[in-house]
């Protein structure tokens, strides 16, 4: 007797349905277990494996060790403080520590990410790097999906899923299969490996991919002064975060990162120094009001023209490195580490005019001698004068021939 085609078709639809399924969860299975990205690792054999330079989805690999680890003392902030603040430091010894700064972050990602670490753990303390051009609420790491964001007890649950979900992808099935022939790249750690903090050797990969420090000068230079920040909108956001976390107890150290003068040149050259006169003020102001209301909060400025920001680049002093910068954008180690002593220590081997604390009393003799320090620089740096010039001169020919 003849198959009746509907019963034919029926069949077809089933083997298909059914080799797909298949097909589906094996890829999930392989991703979920190889996890090429980290998404789902802390304390294991993988966040010890070395990997490639540029870290990949890492605002997934952070939520989730902030979710298992619980840590009582988080930094937050962009790519500067995942760079610069230690984790491993004598001033916070026998306390957990974990730096969830994000490559390219804006405050809007560092309000999402305390909110984070506040849903999943007790903050004791909060150290919160800021600039003014990141000062927004922009999303500013597009990988930081707020669905990371931990809203109630049953987050490492729905995390689960979510992980599920994102092993379903072509692009970590790709990148499992290189990591299982050993193709992926093995040129440093994961930040996991340093509770949070990227590993010097990623750096140094990424440095060598621009062709050294001097390369990496113009280019980190022209990626600073494009930030749309400060914004009214993300002064708001940031008051609205201080007061939960001082409702919470937590402590809260906000310090507006040590970029190079060269950064903080092109935003007078631009014609961003009002506004940036203007929104350290408001910062000194908003943290009063709630040390006023009785919350552990302060505000120290280590950016500007000072004797750790001024080092001259190496197109002006003919060395192939620098002692405290990468490049102009992001400090050195050893500069997280003064801006640290001089929140929680003694200043210790700190340069005196290297993080000044900012009060409504205080700030307009700071941003006085600020401005007398940058009148100095323009005489002492000619070199790097004129490359700020340029590099602002081109951007501005870029937005006229935009429009």
């Amino acid at each position: 007797m003849p198959t009746h085609p509907a019963a034919e078709w029926r069949g077809y639809v089933t083997i298909f349905a059914g080799a797909s399924a298949l097909v589906t969860c094996a890829i999930g299975a392989l991703n979920y277990h190889v996890d090429p990205y980290l998404t789902h690792q802390w304390d294991t054999p993988q966040v010890r494996e070395l990997r490639p330079g540029r870290e990949k989805l890492s605002a997934w690999g952070k939520t989730y060790a902030l979710a298992r680890f619980r840590p009582g003392i988080v930094y937050v902030g962009n790519s500067r403080t995942e760079l610069g603040l230690p984790t491993g430091t004598a001033l916070f010894a026998g306390k957990d520590v974990f730096n969830g700064g994000l490559s390219g972050a804006s405050l809007g990602d560092a309000i999402a990410m305390v909110r984070h670490a506040g849903a999943v753990s007790r903050l004791r303390t909060i150290i919160w790097g800021i600039d003014a051009p990141s000062f927004s609420m922009e999303t500013g790491n597009t990988d930081f999906d707020r669905d990371l964001v931990a809203r109630d007890r049953s987050y490492l649950l729905r995390r689960g899923l979510i992980n599920v979900k994102r092993a379903l992808t072509t692009d970590m099935t790709m990148d499992s299969i290189r990591l299982l022939r050993g193709t992926f790249g093995r040129s440093c750690h994961s930040s996991l490996a340093f509770y949070g903090q990227r590993d010097d050797a990623c750096v140094r990969d990424r440095i060598d991919g621009w062709g050294g420090t001097s390369k990496a000068i113009v280019p980190r230079l022209q990626e600073y002064i494009q930030g749309t920040g400060p914004t009214a909108e993300a002064m708001s956001g940031l008051d609205e975060s201080l007061a939960a976390l001082c409702n919470a107890g937590s402590k809260v150290r906000l310090y507006i990162n040590p970029t190079h003068a060269m950064t903080s040149d092109a935003l007078y050259r631009a014609g961003k120094w009002t506004a940036m006169e203007a929104w350290q003020q408001r910062l000194a102001g908003l943290v009063q009001r709630h040390r006023a209301a009785g919350c552990d909060a302060r505000i120290f400025d280590f950016s500007g023209f000072n004797s750790i920001t001024t080092e001259p680049v190496p197109q002006a002093s003919g060395a192939s490195d620098m002692l405290y910068y990468w490049e102009t954008s992001h400090y050195r180690v050893n500069v997280g580490a003064m801006i640290l002593e001089r929140m929680f220590g003694h200043g210790d081997g700190v340069p005196a005019d290297f993080g000044i604390e900012l009060t409504p009393r205080a700030v307009a003799g700071h941003l006085a001698a600020q401005r007398a320090a940058r009148d100095r620089y323009h005489l002492e740096h000619p070199h790097e004068s004129r490359m700020v010039l340029d590099v602002v001169a081109e951007a501005a020919r870029a937005r006229l021939t935009a429009r």
